[in-house]
């Protein structure tokens, strides 16, 4: 069953400092642990394989938008053994590996996370788990109350988990594009594109271009990854990766600039090999909603 908690996450310099106010404000230490989270690809949302010290293994599906404010998170937990990686790794492709040693404090149905994760360092990090900790609204309350008591300030947040922060976007984002354009239908062209977009919820989406003897019927990958993305049940793009064959850098065609456009910012990378671009700077003056108007 399909559970709920309201996350917030912030880096933290000084975690003794924090454990002492979580523990003067009526925190309990819950203990210590040693975890190591294994992330696959995944269609919707989110997938990790979370393998404790002691070699107990649970799998987590969860959707979380990023953002430094406090969200809203719904999560599916299974029991699973370790050896169930080996088999979504053959099925799904494994994209990073997260290890972190964790103390955890429990406070008013919150978990507080003093994490010291392997290769980023320090943070701190809220779970107000529903029903426990009240319905959506007082969830939301105890945690700004959390982050107000322990004197966290906006430049301290993290909009994104640990998972995105050792990514490298580029790779990954190229890669599963990679590895979408040697599947393309291009026995007319000869031409295979391949093309990957991150949804909001951090999943990738990758589509490749699919010819028809009747060319007008053809699609770009752009247009292949977008509708993955849809079918995903999203409708926004934080970044993109179009990789081709025979280019080194293969631009998108007109078309696919306006169609990521729609599901874009300006602000939006968009990595083409080598190359780093935005949505803005491929199409200036883009036809949003906005002109509708």
């Amino acid at each position: 069953m399909a559970r709920v908690n309201v996350e917030l996450k912030a880096r933290d310099p000084n975690p003794e400092v924090t454990a002492a106010r979580c523990l003067n404000l009526g925190a309990v230490a819950a203990g210590t642990l040693r975890q190591r989270d294994v992330y696959f690809r995944a269609r919707h949302g989110r997938l990790k394989l979370r393998i404790q010290e002691e070699g107990a293994g649970e799998l987590i599906a969860y959707h979380r938008p990023d953002g430094t404010e406090a969200r809203k998170s719904t999560y599916v937990r299974a029991p699973a053994p370790a050896e169930v990686g080996e088999a979504l790794d053959a099925a799904l492709g494994t994209t990073v590996v997260v290890t972190k040693h964790r103390q955890l404090l429990l406070w008013e149905g919150v978990r507080i996370h003093l994490d010291e994760v392997d290769g980023l360092g320090s943070f701190v990090e809220f779970e107000a788990v529903l029903p426990d900790a009240g319905d959506l609204e007082t969830a939301r309350a105890k945690v700004a109350r959390l982050r107000s008591e322990l004197g966290i300030e906006s430049d301290a947040l993290v909009a994104v988990g640990y998972a995105d922060l050792l990514l490298d976007d580029p790779q990954v984002l190229q890669r599963a594009a990679f590895e979408a354009m040697e599947r393309a239908y291009a026995p007319y062209s000869q031409f295979k594109v391949g093309a990957a977009v991150r949804g909001a919820s951090g999943a990738i989406y990758a589509g490749a271009n699919v010819e028809n003897v009747a060319y007008p019927q053809g699609q770009c990958a752009e247009a292949s990854a977008l509708g993955a993305l849809v079918a995903g049940g999203e409708t926004a793009i934080t970044a993109v990766a179009v990789v081709a064959e025979r280019l080194e850098v293969c631009p998108p065609c007109g078309g696919c600039r306006q169609r990521l456009s729609e599901f874009g910012e300006a602000s939006t990378p968009v990595y083409l090999g080598p190359t780093t671009t935005t949505l803005g700077e491929l199409l200036p003056g883009a036809f949003d909603r906005e002109a509708l108007a």
